[in-house]
């Protein structure tokens, strides 16, 4: 690692651990976490925030179809798609932080890419100027958005008929998971939640619950992945591909 790049990402650091500068709305809190650490966001979070690449390589986004990543902040989740993000139709990072978008329209000029937007709103209530769409992405997102039942909705609502969503974030598993899914231990289930909302980062074991509800799965990892700065500890995330019904 360069020294540059040591010490933005000490800055980084010392914007999770320190006390933070508040708002009154969604928005604001936001931009006083990332402002001043938006130029080095990726750096940090390309080691924390594990299953990302995977989960863009697995989402079915058709020739010509359209994706809406919500809470896609900078922009990084779209390289992963690779040669297939020149053949989809349109693609919109969605985020209430104005100064991460700023990083993600400088990638989209950098890369040229002509099929890329940024929008300023709520993933809440974001609603696609072209109608339904064929994909969704929710990266590290829905544990960062307090009415996330409403993100999670809003989602379903935007999708066409037979779409697909993907989501990958933290999370902790009840205390008695369903049959077949990863039970913790009761360190887990307290430590990380404790950890990550001193960041205003929200573990909840009803995530994965209520998508398995609302899409049909299909496909499902749960994993745990290496924490900068933390030797021997390791954080659970899963990864959740699922699809809309063609009928209710």
């Amino acid at each position: 690692m360069s020294a540059r790049a040591f010490i933005d990402e000490f800055k980084t650091i010392m914007h999770l651990t320190l006390p933070k500068r508040y708002g009154d709305r969604q928005s604001d809190r936001l931009d006083a976490f990332y402002a001043e650490q938006s130029s080095s966001y990726d750096l940090f979070r390309d080691r924390l925030l594990h299953g990302r690449e995977q989960l863009m390589r697995a989402i079915p986004v058709p020739t010509g179809g359209s994706l809406v990543d919500m809470g896609g902040g900078t922009g990084r989740n779209l390289e992963w798609l690779g040669e297939r993000l020149v053949s989809v139709a349109s693609v919109t990072v969605v985020d209430l932080c104005a100064s991460l978008l700023h990083i993600a329209d400088q990638r989209i000029r950098s890369n040229g890419w002509q099929n890329v937007r940024t929008r300023l709103a709520d993933v809440t209530t974001y609603a696609p100027p072209e109608g339904l769409v064929d994909a969704v992405t929710f990266s590290y997102s829905l544990t960062m958005i307090p009415n996330w039942f409403d993100a999670v909705e809003n989602a379903y609502a935007i999708l066409k008929p037979g779409g697909y969503i993907g989501v990958v974030d933290f999370y902790v598993s009840d205390k008695w998971p369903n049959e077949g899914m990863v039970r913790h231990s009761g360190f887990y289930r307290n430590f990380w939640p404790a950890w990550f909302g001193y960041s205003n980062v929200f573990l909840n074991p009803d995530h994965l619950t209520y998508l398995r509800r609302l899409f049909e799965m299909i496909r499902l990892d749960e994993k745990k992945g290496k924490v900068p700065y933390l030797p021997g500890l390791k954080a659970p995330f899963y990864l959740f591909v699922g699809r809309k019904p063609f009928s209710v």
